[in-house]
């Protein structure tokens, strides 16, 4: 005999994501992508012209849908929102011209969308923060601010694991994240490590593990940006100010 679910229902529907989780997913994807496109690279074979089409295809599908998920949400449209919502739109149009190049040129054009996207869901959170924040919506799992910043740079796909099996460590482009600070998150199953699945280092150089979010991980990180301060960290710690998507095209230029 079969047991019914909880509260009469016949099965249990998946919650959809936010809109913030969305674009870290999205942020997620697009470093799957370039990872992919660096080990087509690393081959030393000539790859299929359109090896990474159907790829980069799915991906500009994958923003405009983000970038909708966000217009629904109607918010107020501060600058903000507004420049989010643009960059988004250059991402799809990057992604989806990437198709009409061969792998070195598309590579570079989806080069920086994981940074591009997390930035986007950055501005989002402090929006909807903003608009309707009440104190029920501080995160269930509290992240100290070594592990918030470790979240949000594998969320840009900045971190990786190399090394032998008994000595790992964490090569790092941004803010530095210790071995231990991933074991950490690890084990509370908010990131997790793929095999071999970023390129090497140096040409000819094994290949390493890259480090990505899980689905919890995706949604502790969702949860903590745009909180005040004092806010989603464990006492004594605070979250380090995470900079918005203007103020980091700012420093590049």
């Amino acid at each position: 005999m079969t047991t019914q679910p909880a509260d009469g229902l016949l099965f249990v529907v998946p919650a959809q994501p936010t809109p913030v989780e969305r674009l870290l997913l999205l942020a997620d994807h697009y470093v799957r992508h370039n990872d992919m496109l660096d080990l087509l690279l690393r081959s030393g074979s000539e790859p299929e012209p359109e090896a990474h089409v159907d790829s980069a295809q799915q991906l500009a599908a994958a923003t405009r849908t983000a970038i909708k998920v966000v217009t629904d949400e109607r918010l107020y449209e501060s600058r903000e929102l507004s420049d989010a919502v643009v960059h988004l739109q250059q991402l799809a149009y990057l992604s989806s011209a990437s198709t009409d190049h061969r792998l070195p040129l598309a590579r570079a054009l989806t080069a920086l969308a994981p940074e591009a996207a997390v930035d986007c869901a950055t501005s989002v959170a402090g929006e909807i923060r903003r608009r309707r924040w009440t104190a029920t919506d501080d995160p269930d799992q509290q992240l100290t601010a070594t592990q918030h910043t470790a979240l949000w740079e594998i969320a840009r796909g900045h971190v990786v694991a190399t090394g032998s099996p008994g000595r790992p460590y964490v090569p790092y482009r941004g803010a530095r994240v210790l071995i231990s600070t991933l074991r950490s998150l690890e084990a509370k199953d908010l990131a997790e490590r793929v095999p071999k699945s970023a390129s090497s280092v140096y040409t000819g150089g094994p290949l390493q593990d890259r480090v990505r979010l899980t689905s919890a991980g995706a949604i502790a990180l969702a949860s903590a940006l745009g909180l005040p301060p004092s806010t989603g960290a464990t006492p004594g710690t605070t979250p380090p100010p995470v900079p918005t998507a203007a103020q980091t095209a700012a420093r590049s230029r």
